[in-house]
């Protein structure tokens, strides 16, 4: 770890709910912030095609399916100073710290636009496509936009962090832009994390979670979502490298070549 001390910022409640319910919503924990976070995302997409991350097609292209007009961006830290600058944010990075009770990593970012009339995700497990060992991976997902049902907010099963990794079905793609969808485990139910803009929501690799379409006609649903794993981390999946520490220097693990529970069938390049 370096020098920064990180951790030590939510309390014993709040460390409990986690614990007890898989996830975490800080409310306002980024609120000055999502306006900056916003028009940096829109003008990237303004701007287009950035290779290995982002590639919108054209209206004729497109056909009507809005998400190819808005797809999501995959791995923007990579490519982007401030996509960088909030994967690492210190707010963030001291929850996990609290969270995870080590040293968080991060692994991955990703933007969603979700703009009026994209279709949902069907319900998943993020340990799924990370394959974090040991241990499992936590998502920090920021609502950029206020998020509820109407606007394709996500959707969560308390307590299923519990859980093992389930092996997937084909989703209905109707609904579904991602193909693999898992049960509601009997005896649960599904509620929804209704969020204000700078919202952050903090769950676990295991809790399983997905969204609606956008059914608002006019409301966009952007969110900036980060995957984190901790300091024990010997094995990670290899679309999930390098990792980095809080000062932003990189870590490099062991490649998780196990294919999970499921085999390759359903295996795809990034968590969703």
């Amino acid at each position: 770890m370096s020098n920064q001390t990180l951790g030590g910022v939510l309390s014993e409640q709040q460390k409990k709910q986690f614990d007890e319910e898989g996830y975490l919503i800080v409310k306002g924990l980024l609120a000055e912030d999502v306006e900056r976070i916003k028009d940096e995302f829109m003008r990237l997409h303004a701007a287009g095609p950035i290779p290995g991350c982002f590639n919108p097609l054209s209206e004729e292209e497109a056909n009507g399916d809005i998400l190819k007009l808005y797809p999501r961006m995959m791995h923007p830290h990579k490519v982007n100073e401030i996509a960088f600058e909030y994967m690492l944010h210190p707010k963030v990075m001291n929850i996990l710290a609290d969270l995870f009770g080590a040293e968080p990593l991060a692994a991955q970012s990703m933007f969603y636009f979700k703009p009026p009339g994209a279709k949902g995700q069907a319900l998943h497990q993020d340990q799924f496509y990370l394959k974090v060992e040991p241990g499992t991976c936590i998502a920090a997902w920021t609502a950029v936009d206020p998020a509820d049902e109407e606007n394709g907010g996500l959707f969560l099963v308390p307590r299923t962090n519990r859980f093992p990794i389930q092996c997937p079905h084909m989703a209905d793609p109707e609904v579904s832009f991602t193909k693999e969808e898992v049960e509601v485990p009997e005896g649960y139910e599904v509620v929804p994390a209704r969020m204000e803009a700078g919202d952050v929501l903090f769950f676990n690799g295991s809790v399983i979670h997905g969204s609606f379409p956008n059914t608002s006609g006019e409301r966009f649903r952007r969110a900036f979502i980060c995957h984190y794993s901790d300091g024990l981390t010997s094995k990670i999946g290899k679309y999930y490298k390098p990792l980095y520490r809080y000062d932003g220097t990189d870590l490099t693990v062991d490649e998780n070549e196990d294919a999970g529970p499921c085999g390759n069938e359903f295996q795809s390049s990034g968590a969703h």
